[in-house]
């Protein structure tokens, strides 16, 4: 008690009740046009211990002296009001009651306003002094031009006040009524069609784009910046500081581009469904996987246990959760999902409440030659595996990762994967207790195998950039949203559902392209973009539905549900040819099973 006693800001308790003294005695000053009476002078001195007494406790009370001056702000200001307000009552209460002779009333209105005034005063002061001294240099860092409404743009030079790397000199704004005003110094230059005359009138060699992701201005200001030779960067997300990420600003990528609205998450359903309970996860290694894995985390889990067929990808894994979640009990496997007895055994080790089988492969051209027997034994034949097992165990919930390209399959990866959700829904009639649910999504961005990093590594080599075909297009989104919106499919799903994300807007992949190399301030006479042709088993673009299938809505924005044929009775006895197929079956014989069993694949010729 004693060091919290001296640790109190003494000198600023005595500064503040001076200055209530001070303010009782201009009251009466003012109150008599500066000509006090003698019989109220004596009053006043008299009396000017009653408001610091009442002052005092108020100001105490309502706990002023917790606030640090040189960070004052409208909260600290608004508990100094309602201290001050409080000392004003307890004074009126305190002068009324022993009925003073010559007391004025008028003082008691005109006090408050006064210590408001001083007590308001002198803190504003001494932050300004504040931020005065620890002021960097003026325009210290490279010019910049702030790219957002002038909300964001106050946020922005908040984040950015002692900043050494960026001086603001500029703002440039979606909306035109904003045009030709002053932000805390800083003029608004024009619009986004202005940006070229708004960079070379400041000098701006930096574009701080600001718009939240999902709103169309911040796609439209990246390219512009980005097509004038700026540099670009952006401010973290709230997300990004969670995952340790800093809150300075960073550079610009792609997923900023293409970027949407933050999902919606069912925060208190999923933490009912996961937190202090043992979730699995197939493939946790792989780049679905291993996000998934990290979104749970954060539910407070009982156990974790992570399945993978890498060792290398595990054991990545393993380090990044202990780091960031050291009080964590992960367990991690090195398994095949081809291997029943292999899933058994972990499962009956650690039952799991929750199981999301993220385990497959999905390269579509490694899977088209020489691999489709691959591809059915781990998409097939492991996710039959995962599925049995987890209704085995008990287990509540059972998510398979599907795709885009097992709607109307023209390729044996995604036939294989529609081939997987009828095996599902097949075990999903065989374990009532268990809810079977998939979730289909396309293309993720930055995902191993995907274009975007292959792209990357051409453009640093100088190009070219290969695209198959000009017309080419796909879905995408993020990494962490297609992780989020399983979790919420997993929540929400009814057994035997095939849940599809909104993807958005297709992208073409030519576009991705120039949007890659924009952002790597080089242009496509640096790198030139070349069309090398469809692949085998691919199409010009993918559907998130199959023509036989309609959907639902659900109460979450971004899923619907898809109300699929249901499997045939025999699915689960034909399965077993796959295992008699032997190492190196026929291709064309392996086709027209495949067919027999997904009527809807059409293999593509040629």
């Amino acid at each position: 008690m004693s060091e919290r006693f001296r640790a109190w800001p003494w000198g600023r308790i005595t500064l503040d009740l001076a200055l209530v003294a001070l303010a009782w005695w201009l009251a009466f000053w003012l109150r008599f046009n500066f000509d006090v009476p003698e019989e109220h002078a004596a009053l006043m001195l008299q009396t000017a211990f009653v408001p610091v007494l009442a002052y005092g406790l108020a100001l105490l009370g309502a706990r002023v002296y917790r606030h640090i001056w040189r960070y004052t702000s409208l909260p600290e200001l608004s508990r100094l009001v309602a201290g001050v307000a409080g000392g004003g009552l307890l004074t009126a209460v305190a002068v009324l009651m022993a009925r003073l002779p010559n007391s004025p009333r008028s003082v008691l209105l005109l006090h408050p306003l006064l210590v408001l005034l001083l007590l308001g005063g002198v803190r504003v002061l001494w932050r300004l002094a504040s931020e005065r001294r620890g002021a960097p240099t003026a325009l210290a860092g490279a010019p910049t031009l702030l790219l957002g409404s002038l909300a964001e743009a106050a946020e922005a030079l908040r984040a950015l006040k002692h900043s050494t790397r960026l001086a603001p000199v500029g703002i440039v704004t979606p909306r035109r009524e904003e045009v030709g005003r002053v932000l805390q110094g800083v003029p608004v230059l024009g619009g986004i069609d202005a940006l070229a005359d708004a960079a070379r009138e400041s000098g701006a060699r930096v574009a701080l784009v600001l718009a939240a992701p999902g709103q169309p201005e911040r796609r439209e200001a990246m390219l512009a910046a980005a097509e004038l030779g700026l540099s670009l960067l952006t401010l973290p997300r709230p997300d990004d500081w969670l995952q340790g990420e800093g809150a300075g600003p960073r550079a610009v990528a792609l997923e900023d581009l293409l970027g949407r609205a933050p999902v919606q998450l069912d925060v208190a359903g999923l933490s009912d469904m996961l937190a202090g309970r043992t979730v699995l996860v197939t493939g946790a290694g792989g780049s679905i996987g291993s996000e998934l894995c990290r979104q749970i985390a954060r539910f407070g889990v009982a156990r974790l246990v992570c399945v993978d067929v890498s060792e290398y990808a595990i054991y990545r894994l393993e380090q990044e959760l202990r780091a960031a979640h050291p009080q964590l009990e992960g367990h991690y496997y090195t398994a095949n999902v081809r291997e029943a007895d292999r899933l058994r055994s972990i499962a009956a080790a650690h039952p799991p409440a929750v199981v999301f089988h993220a385990a497959a492969y999905k390269h579509v051209p490694l899977m088209e030659t020489h691999n489709e027997i691959e591809a059915l034994r781990t998409n097939v034949l492991g996710t039959l595996n995962a599925a049995r097992v987890a209704g085995e165990v008990g287990a509540a919930r059972f998510v398979l990762i599907s795709t885009d390209k097992a709607v109307n399959p023209t390729n044996v990866m995604g036939a294989s994967k529609r081939l997987a959700e009828l095996a599902v829904q097949a075990v999903a009639a065989q374990h009532p207790a268990t809810r079977f649910v998939a979730v289909r999504f396309g293309n993720v961005l930055g995902s191993s195998g995907s274009v975007v990093p292959l792209f990357t590594e051409q453009i640093a080599r100088g190009g070219p950039v290969t695209v198959t075909h000009p017309e080419i297009v796909r879905y995408f989104m993020t990494i962490p949203e297609a992780a989020q919106l399983v979790l919420q499919a997993a929540l929400m799903g009814q057994s035997g559902q095939i849940f599809v994300l909104d993807m958005g807007e297709p992208v073409k992949i030519v576009e991705l392209a120039r949007m890659l190399i924009r952002l790597s301030g080089k242009t496509e006479q640096d790198v030139p973009i070349v069309y090398t042709g469809l692949r085998p088993g691919e199409k010009l673009y993918e559907e998130l539905l199959a023509d036989c299938e309609t959907t639902a809505p659900t109460p979450h924005p971004k899923l619907r549900v898809a109300r699929a044929v249901p499997p045939a009775a025999a699915l689960l006895a034909a399965l077993a040819w796959i295992d008699e197929a032997g190492p190196a079956p026929d291709a064309l014989a392996l086709r027209c099973w495949l067919q027999a069993q997904v009527p809807e694949y059409q293999p593509r010729r040629g």
